[in-house]
């Protein structure tokens, strides 16, 4: 009776672990930057998350920026099913609804004061969530998006020499995000040039342009920067707020079990706490290094810039507001929220930077 029952659950052990396999998805995902990028180590760690909690149902294959698709086909190749998945910053896709800012990277904090905390506070417990998964239907996109990784507040950029005014701003040909957060610089003055991340060093060490943002000093470093500017300037208000996104094609996202699909949404939302955690400690050791070890000066950002690039930034979003009833449902989401939010988290937050910033003076 022993060896009866024994082959009894060998057998069905091994048949569990053949339809197991059988039923394994391998999901094809392309991002649209290199596979060094922090991005992608984050990407991974989501990825493997999803394997354990699934029990290896589903795993993901990694693929860098062009290997399938260029990067700005990449939106459309998960739509049509030529991968299973890809992953970028949802304002990329601005030019084909000006609603993707306002979830990838709202101009100026959305102009109200939000920052990528808050901006979380808003897409989980606000109406946010239910407002993005709007989104992709009013892109005519079969797609079911999840949001990964906040990035900002990202730095204002570098310089070949220091910038004491928005003047001295306007003299430089300036790499900056597409969309609004770029168009706005160019309405305050600033010659705005959009390019891709890979693009931008050679840009520079080319001429083309003066100077360049990209992201926050562990990305710029990683670029290499520092080995053509020196100065180097962290507030910025173009993009307080960034979130990096996975977009799964909309039948093989339904082609998942319920279980499959939680463990999808279960490390999602790990990793919108576990890529903020990572950024700010990896940034902080990137700005050491900089600033100590590779002769980058850190300047403060010139006064003058904050109270025009907001008031071009609030001008973009009530005329892009004015223009599309979609875009006027988010903005106004994300201002209701921060009628309430706002007066709260930035008067907290006060005290904290007033004690980071104490903290950081005597390193000095």
């Amino acid at each position: 009776m022993r060896k009866i029952i024994s082959f009894i659950l060998g057998t069905a052990l091994l048949t569990a672990i053949s339809v197991s396999s059988a039923n394994a998805k391998t999901l094809k995902c392309q991002t649209v930057i290199n596979a060094k990028a922090d991005e992608v180590v984050m990407l991974k760690d989501f990825g493997q998350t999803v394997t354990d909690l699934t029990g290896g149902s589903i795993k993901f294959e990694i693929l860098p920026a062009g290997t399938v698709v260029g990067v700005k086909e990449t939106l459309d190749a998960v739509d049509k099913g030529l991968i299973d998945c890809g992953f970028a910053w949802t304002h990329y896709w601005s030019g084909e609804h000006p609603a993707a800012m306002l979830f990838g990277s709202p101009v100026a904090g959305a102009g109200v004061g939000i920052d990528n905390i808050a901006f979380l506070s808003w897409f989980q417990y606000g109406g946010g969530k239910e407002l993005y998964d709007q989104l992709w239907k009013e892109m005519k996109r079969d797609i079911k998006g999840f949001m990964l990784q906040p990035v900002g507040p990202e730095a204002l950029g570098w310089f070949k020499e220091p910038i004491n005014s928005m003047d001295d701003f306007r003299k430089y040909r300036f790499r900056t995000p597409p969309g609004i957060p770029g168009q706005t610089y160019k309405d305050i003055g600033v010659a705005s040039v959009a390019m891709g991340g890979g693009d931008i060093l050679p840009a520079l060490e080319a001429g083309t342009i003066d100077a360049a943002e990209w992201c926050c000093p562990k990305p710029d470093m990683t670029f290499g920067f520092q080995k053509v500017l020196k100065h180097y300037y962290l507030q910025g208000l173009h993009q307080v707020v960034v979130n990096a996104d996975l977009y799964v094609n909309g039948k093989v996202y339904r082609s998942m079990t319920d279980h499959e699909k939680k463990a999808m949404e279960v490390a999602a939302t790990a990793s919108l706490s576990k890529a903020m955690s990572y950024r700010i400690y990896e940034n902080g050791k990137a700005l050491k290094y900089l600033t100590e070890e590779a002769g980058v000066i850190l300047h403060d950002t010139p006064a003058d810039y904050f109270p025009a690039y907001m008031g071009a930034a609030k001008a973009s979003l009530e005329k892009n507001a004015a223009e599309n009833a979609f875009f006027k449902k988010v903005w106004d989401s994300q201002k209701e929220f921060a009628d309430i939010a706002v007066p709260f988290w930035s008067g907290a937050q006060m005290s904290n930077a007033k004690l980071g910033m104490a903290h950081a003076a005597t390193l000095k």
